[in-house]
């Protein structure tokens, strides 16, 4: 089973879907066959890399709220992500442009390092409130999830470095009609939007899996349905005779 996840770095409700995802499937029986693969989408792909507002400014100023409202909003995503084990710190986060952070987890990918770039990009986001628009920050990251940290330099120093890959993701999130995320789609035949519930992806594993792999059951075409002329458990039992 090919679960692929369209996220992005700076969305809380794309960290909060992730450990979700992660809950349920930790209680999924054929876990070892499920194939986790993150797919990129930036919220908005103008933003700057310094805006020089707070995350509550920059809510309220895209939403048209007040600045009270926003912080009230962001409090209510907060128990959300405590609810599945995570610490939001809304009022140190930087809000930035994630383009470099989705360049460098494609490079991660071409390491086996995607699961650990991105569980540590959505950590120092929204748990540490680093930077991910500055260079070194991410070089950092890369070094903390196993890469070159000099290497991680020279693809985030070359914006045409997998960049294709990035706006690949992105092309495929337009033809499938994604316009917010998290979003999942499994075996590129099911779909889930949102953070949902741990139940909710339980629930979605088990059909699709139960779906993808029937049990085998044949048709009884005996014609007596009643003869013993077979042998099991290490023994045969006797037919009736007949006559």
């Amino acid at each position: 089973m090919k679960i692929e996840v369209w996220s992005d770095f700076v969305c809380p409700f794309c960290y909060i879907g992730k450990r979700r995802l992660e809950e349920a499937l930790a209680e999924f029986p054929h876990k070892d066959q499920v194939e986790v693969v993150y797919k990129s989408f930036e919220l908005d792909q103008n933003a700057p890399l310094n805006s020089g507002k707070t995350i509550d400014e920059a809510l309220a100023s895209k939403y048209g709220m007040t600045i009270e409202q926003a912080k009230e909003a962001n409090a209510g995503i907060g128990k959300q992500a405590k609810s599945a084990g995570l610490t939001f710190r809304f009022d140190k986060m930087k809000p930035t442009n994630t383009f470099d952070a989705h360049r460098l987890a494609k490079f991660a990918k071409t390491h086996g390092k995607e699961e650990a770039i991105t569980e540590n990009l959505l950590y120092a986001y929204f748990t540490d409130n680093k930077d991910l628009g500055e260079q070194h920050t991410l070089a950092d990251l890369a070094e903390a999830s196993g890469l070159e940290r000099q290497k991680a330099l020279e693809v985030l120093g070359d914006k045409t470095a997998y960049a294709a890959e990035v706006r690949n993701d992105e092309g495929i999130a337009q033809q499938y009609g994604i316009s917010g995320v998290p979003y999942f789609v499994i075996n590129q035949k099911y779909a889930i939007s949102g953070a949902q519930r741990a139940e909710t992806f339980a629930g979605a594993l088990l059909k699709v899996w139960e779906e993808e792999n029937p049990e085998l059951t044949l048709q009884d075409l005996s014609e007596d349905s009643g003869n013993d002329a077979f042998c099991a458990d290490g023994s045969c039992a006797v037919p009736p005779n007949k006559e």
